[in-house]
């Protein structure tokens, strides 16, 4: 879904990232493999954060759905639910399209920053109050260029609302720069905020200060950085 320039131009002339507003590139996978992230998930997860197979847990991801789920469910049988989201309808139709386990894996078109209303649908479906576990993988770099340091900071407390655990990773903010160079690379104008952000550095430690400080959330794990220096941070619902 998103990415920064890590493999020079190379990358952005095969890929065209920079035509990607928020992040929904066609062709994400095949300059950031799930590999590069599942590596450092323990295949153990759910049973780390006491949750069971054959319990009914439901989680919701942004990306890596499929790969995900068959990286940490451990048996054919599980009760495990996964939601997958993204606001771009053509990569859902891809996802459904190509989606292996249709009776466990959902994907659905959403703007997680406008109405959230199908989460709720989709807990309620299942009899569940929160996910009990949510990743926002390489997101939120996008919604704070798009929405600003406000959209930031609600994207962050509604996903704290709506987790009992989160799995973040934030995009460095030399990701931020790239992404804007890409844009005029391209002839197009700044991102509407980029210029106006006053929340700019370590991204990681921003995230973890709010969620921490206002979500009633605390980090309890982290599993490393990625090949592209990102950090994978687990909060819990305190």
């Amino acid at each position: 879904m998103a990415t920064c320039d890590n493999g020079g131009d190379a990358v952005d002339e095969i890929n065209e990232p920079g035509a990607a507003l928020f992040g929904n590139f066609i062709n994400y996978y095949t300059f950031n493999p799930p590999e590069n992230r599942l590596s450092l998930i323990p295949t153990t997860l759910l049973g780390d954060l006491g949750y069971s197979d054959r319990s009914h847990t439901t989680l919701l991801l942004d990306e890596l759905s499929v790969a995900l789920y068959k990286h940490v469910v451990q048996t054919p049988e599980s009760n495990v639910h996964l939601l997958g989201f993204d606001l771009d309808d053509t990569l859902i139709q891809r996802a459904n399209y190509a989606n292996p386990l249709p009776g466990s894996v959902t994907f659905t078109p959403l703007d997680i920053t406008g109405d959230c209303t199908p989460l709720q649908d989709h807990l309620n479906l299942h009899g569940s109050s929160h996910f009990h576990l949510t990743l926002c993988l390489a997101v939120t770099m996008w919604v704070h260029l798009n929405h600003g340091d406000a959209g930031l900071l609600r994207l962050l407390s509604r996903l704290a609302e709506l987790s009992e655990h989160l799995l973040l990773e934030a995009q460095p903010w030399k990701c931020y720069r790239s992404a804007a160079r890409r844009l005029r690379k391209l002839g197009r104008s700044d991102f509407d905020h980029f210029k106006k952000l006053q929340i700019r550095g370590d991204m990681s430690k921003h995230a973890r200060r709010h969620l921490e400080g206002h979500c009633n959330m605390e980090l309890v794990r982290s599993f490393g950085s990625t090949t592209w220096h990102r950090k994978l941070l687990l909060f819990k619902r305190k």
